[in-house]
């Protein structure tokens, strides 16, 4: 069984900083690409940052300059450093991945989601 567990959310003054971590773990062949989305109250989800298995990123226009995405492949984790953090910021993180567990078709997969608020 495969989870992914975020962690590294709270409660943050403008223009302060954040680092979120999300942990895969389970049986896992092999994890392709791996993306933060987030949910504010009353609106939909939105795509983040994204990253591939090769390492190139993309991200939203909101956030281009302020919020770097990485993984470290060892340790079947994906980060999502938030700097010059806003109140519009504020939202529940989730992470997302795109997994095999045998070799084939990769599935996404969901973790539980992290609380960011953005609050003076």
């Amino acid at each position: 069984q495969v989870q992914l567990v975020e962690s590294g959310g709270g409660l943050v003054q403008p223009g302060g900083s954040l680092r979120l971590s999300c942990a895969a773990s389970g049986r896992i062949f092999r994890i392709y690409a791996m993306r933060w989305y987030r949910q504010a109250p009353g609106k939909q989800r939105e795509l983040v940052a994204g990253i591939s298995s090769g390492d190139q990123t993309n991200y939203a226009d909101s956030v281009k300059g302020r919020f770097t995405i990485s993984r470290d492949n060892a340790k079947n984790t994906v980060y999502l450093q938030m700097n010059s953090l806003k109140p519009e910021d504020t939202a529940v993180y989730y992470c997302n991945a795109d997994l095999a567990v045998v070799v084939g078709t990769p599935y996404a997969y969901w973790g539980q989601g992290t609380q960011v608020t953005v609050s003076s």
